[in-house]
């Protein structure tokens, strides 16, 4: 390892153990002081002859990153102790503060002495020590061990909450993590070569959207999310290896099973540390494995030395489009093996693969250095000259150091003739990335990108894509028409007649299809390796597979009866060559629990929607013996619906660059409550006001937070709602958004808690019911407090003030995937912009035609539940007209009354709500009248629509538009779904 590279991990490792993780534990509580256990013993063991020259990086590191995320605090004049009211004892007061929303989060009092708790960090790090062959400690090991590890303790009392433990229990908006790791990026820059300046730089990959958009089954849809994905990780590798993953400021990699697989097989952290990861599991060989979910988004943004930013970015662009291009040569390799053709690389098909790789992925980068643009100057405020000459092209006389925060940031503060705060260059970082994402912005758009197809191809184009032309080994094969290419001998009928999955119904594909087509088994067999043990032909959940758990679902309610059509049935699904369906995780959790079900149970429920998909008529109309006995086994005619989820946090570049009104909180909310009250006493200045009510300023902590609380919802809570509470299959959670197939019987339930978990929304007793969704099953989920916890561990989430906006669509299981893509891309888009965001939208396609389209927001207040909403409005009416005793008729008459009701110029709008609200409440009454419940809970439904419809957030759409289909799609949820009464 070369001086230079050595250094950045020496003081890497260094920064990471000049503060003990359990500090807010201990202060005040332990004699030795913060510094005097954990912090003395680690590195006496990692460094005893010391670090030399190296500490000074450190400690400027460890300032920049303080001053970034809080205030210095007043010390006495005569001892140098922090006055006596800005001292917080954490372990008695302890008291977490959100840092989007401002929210305290108060915890349990801790009854664990100092001592043990300093003895069991100690012997925890010191556990993740790695050692060379020598027994000495490996400092790039250790340290990416303590990044991966040190968050994590198995210690009674201190697990839940470990991770969240604050940097400073003043001010606990940030956690200790968050502080090492950035103390740990600014002292590997500052180490990593003379000028010891750090930058930001941010790159982007793509295209997204129409990449994964191009897609004709659910195994395509994931396939291309998750491709992107690992291209994504491609990339950010490169800094990892280099500069380590905690300079990866965005997106959060802790706890990324990608980067997890990298840390155990490149690096060579020991595997044991990872036997208790999920994706590390032997029980976890399914497509349910982390590692199978799309979680990494397209951008990135990093603290790098400012010398090597530049080749850094080339570094990573080289190495995303190297990627790509080697694995669709080995791809195509395969391929012409698969048909018995000779690879020579005259061949077509390898210039056809170059020209249509050339310049994929796209790739976007800027970077923005701290020095010159900002001079640190000592006892004084930096000089930001050089910063705003950047940024005036951008921002002219605004931007943020225009701005009310910066005017009050940058003139120090002092407090009863002692220091409070002194900005220093770690402050400006808001300026910084300020700069850097006009930058990209701007780099994106005038950026070119190689057109693609290339001008010269004029065959006939690509099954899937319909952009470049097929790949072929014969060019005289690209000029027959699709119709009578079936019995030529072109590469992809012969390698599919000689291995009949690797591609359908005689497709012909590009270069970027293939990819795409062929990557689920890529990433198994060549990723993965063989020894997963996963069938890759059919571990993605079909859409027909999907929209029949709900049946599947309700037949095993009932015992799971074998006794009209099962045998014949048992004799297709065990013939020869007959293939088993993958099921929604939730299904195979009840088949195989216990010895609730028998063999012959558990082959029916995995082969039927296998044999009901092969024995499929085109004809809606036609009966095939399969159906029949599908139909005697199951009690009625099997449900052919399926939902698609698309939801997306809103308002996600004001989140990041905190410059909206909306997103921002006050100073004074991010101090300890006790802080907050002693305050008022000391804080008597018009200056300590105007500080207290500043904008708490854009951070590096809260860019990981935000980054954070998205890794939580899209690698922990999105999967555990989507295939552990519901009947789904998670396609991506990159972030802020997700995307998700789901029974429709669940759709409600599903969209609900994807909503709740996003901010962290408590979900109560009455919500939970009226869904008809367990939340202790298979582990115990509760949410609140912009926080969520999940199986023990306390997880922090976007906020109650964060809001998400959701696009879902109900098709039937045969309808174009395409088109119901695009219907998805628009349900999402009414949300955005016709719900006013923080909305659903709903889009119902009947296959006997017709569109049904349902926008409603989350809520109508800025209520801190989905309580009273919309939403359970729409999910009540779904479980009422789902009961035996009331009739669906409800809704079609009302739907005839509807366009006859007066024009609000006729009649007042109070009055016209209450007549609306007096025939629901008639008509649900009529048609349950053999329910006590129901005839119970129509005033009260009827009511809930009617305010529904009349509230005024739904701005121009019609109250009798709104009744209407809000009907419309609980009629049909109740027609389709009988099974949600039951659960």
């Amino acid at each position: 390892m070369s001086e230079p590279t050595q250094n950045i991990w020496l003081a890497k490792l260094a920064a990471w153990t000049h503060d003990p993780a359990e500090k807010a534990l201990v202060l005040l509580r332990d004699p030795a002081g913060h510094e005097g256990g954990t912090v003395r013993e680690l590195q006496q063991t990692l460094f005893p002859s010391g670090i030399g020259s190296l500490a000074a990086h450190v400690k400027r590191a460890d300032h920049w990153a303080s001053a970034a995320d809080r205030p210095q605090f007043p010390r006495d004049s005569k001892d140098g102790r922090y006055a006596a009211w800005t001292q917080v004892r954490f372990s008695e007061s302890p008291t977490l503060i959100h840092p989007l929303s401002g929210t305290a989060y108060p915890l349990r009092k801790l009854e664990i002495e100092a001592a043990h708790i300093k003895a069991a960090s100690t012997a925890h790090f010191k556990g993740l020590i790695e050692r060379d062959a020598n027994g000495q400690p490996d400092i790039r090991k250790t340290a990416l061990a303590f990044w991966r590890f040190g968050p994590e303790i198995d210690t009674d009392g201190l697990r839940a909450l470990w991770q969240l433990l604050p940097a400073d229990t003043r001010i606990p908006d940030h956690t200790i993590w968050t502080h090492l790791d950035l103390s740990a990026a600014f002292a590997s820059s500052f180490a990593a070569d003379e000028s010891a300046s750090p930058a930001l730089l941010s790159m982007s990959f793509g295209p997204v959207q129409d990449f994964i958009a191009q897609a004709r089954t659910t195994s395509d849809l994931w396939a291309g999310s998750h491709l992107l994905s690992r291209i994504a990780w491609q990339g950010l590798k490169v800094i990892c290896e280099r500069l380590g993953p905690d300079a990866v400021i965005f997106p959060q990699l802790r706890g990324v099973p990608l980067v997890d697989l990298w840390l155990r097989d490149e690096v060579g952290i020991h595997a044991d540390r990872f036997a208790q990861c999920e994706w590390a599991k032997d029980s976890n060989r399914t497509d349910a494995n982390p590692l199978f979910a799309a979680a990494l988004p397209n951008k990135l943004v990093a603290i790098v030395p400012a010398a090597q930013a530049r080749e850094l970015a080339e570094a990573v662009t080289r190495a995303v489009r190297d990627f790509v291009r080697d694995t669709a040569a080995a791809m195509l390799a395969d391929l012409l093996e698969a048909a018995g053709i000779t690879n020579n690389p005259e061949l077509p098909c390898h210039s056809q693969l170059a020209a249509q790789l050339d310049g994929f992925p796209e790739v976007h980068w800027a970077v923005v250095p701290f020095a010159p643009l900002v001079e640190e100057r000592t006892g004084e405020v930096p000089n930001t000259t050089e910063l705003k000459n950047a940024s005036s092209p951008f921002f002219g006389d605004g931007g943020f150091l225009a701005s009310p925060a910066w005017q009050r940031l940058s003139r120090p503060l002092d407090l009863e003739g002692t220091q409070f705060y002194r900005p220093n260059a770690g402050v400006l970082y808001p300026a910084i990335y300020e700069l850097l994402d006009r930058l990209a912005a701007s780099a994106k758009s005038v950026r070119t990108a190689p057109q693609r197809p290339n001008g010269g191809e004029q065959g006939y184009r690509c099954d899937l894509t319909g952009e470049a032309e097929w790949l072929t080994h014969d060019r005289a094969h690209l000029t027959i028409p699709k119709g009578e290419r079936k019995q030529a001998p072109t590469l992809w009928n012969l390698a599919a007649e000689r291995r009949p999955g690797i591609s359908r119904k005689d497709e012909h594909l590009s270069a970027l299809a293939m990819l795409k087509r062929l990557w689920p088994s890529w990433f198994v067999k060549q990723e993965l390796g063989e020894s997963f043990g996963i069938d890759t032909q059919r571990f993605v959940i079909s859409t027909h597979t999907l929209a029949i758990s709900t049946s599947l679902e309700r037949w095993l309610a009932a015992g799971a009866p074998v006794d009209k059509g099962a045998r014949e049935l048992l004799d297709k699904a065990r013939a020869p060559g007959s293939e088993r369906a993958a099921l929604p995780r939730r299904l195979v959790r009840t088949l195989y629990r216990g010895k609730e079900f028998d063999d012959d149970q558990r082959t029916l429920a995995r082969a039927l929607p296998a044999l009901m998909e092969r024995d499929a008529s085109d004809d809606p109309e036609a009966r095939n013996d399969t159906a029949d006995l599908a139909f005697k086994l199951l009690g009625g005619k099997p449900e052919a619906y399926y939902a698609l989820i698309l939801l997306d946090g809103d308002k996600m570049g004001a989140w990041i660059s905190g410059t909206d009104d909306a997103v921002q909180i006050k100073t004074r909310t991010t101090f300890h409550p006790q802080i907050r009250e002693r305050m008022k006493a000391h804080f008597t200045r018009t200056e300590h006001q105007d500080y207290l009510d500043a904008p708490r300023a854009v951070s590096p902590s809260r860019h990981m937070a935000i980054s954070s609380a998205l890794n939580a919802f899209a690698l922990t809570l999105a999967q555990d709602i989507v295939e552990n509470r519901c009947k789904g299959k998670l396609i991506y959670a990159g972030g802020d958004d997700v995307m998700a197939l789901v029974a429709v019987d669940d759709l409600l339930a599903c969209l609900s808690l994807l909503r709740a978990a996003y901010g962290g929304l408590p979900v109560t007793d009455t919500l939970r019911d009226t869904l008809g969704v367990d939340l202790t099953r298979p582990t115990e989920l509760r949410l609140g407090g912009g926080h969520a916890v999940l199986d023990g561990k306390l997880l922090r989430l976007m906020g109650e003030r964060a809001t998400a906006s959701a696009g879902a669509v109900i098709a039937h299981h045969s309808a174009p995937l395409g088109a119901v893509l695009r219907s998805l891309r628009q349900a999402e888009k009414r949300a955005k912009n016709r719900g006013g965001r923080d909305a659903f939208s709903i889009t119902l396609l009947k296959r006997g035609g017709g569109a049904t389209e349902l926008t409603l927001p989350w809520r109508l207040a800025d209520a801190p539940t989905l309580d009273d909403s919309p939403m359970q409005a729409l999910a009540a009416l779904t479980r009422l007209f789902a009961g035996d005793d009331t009739s669906r008729k409800a809704a079609y008459v009302t739907q005839g009354w509807l366009p006859h009701l007066p024009s609000a110029a006729q009649m007042p709008r109070e009055e016209l709500q209450a007549l609306v609200t007096r025939n629901l409440t008639y008509q649900i009454k009529r048609q349950s009248a053999g329910d006590p419940v129901a005839q119970a809970q129509a005033p009260l439904l009827a009511d809930k629509l009617a305010s529904v419809a009349f509230h005024p957030r739904l701005g121009d759409t019609s109250p009798a538009e709104t009744v209407r289909d809000v009907l419309a799609v609980a009629e049909f949820l109740a027609r389709e779904s009988r099974a949600l009464k039951d659960r």
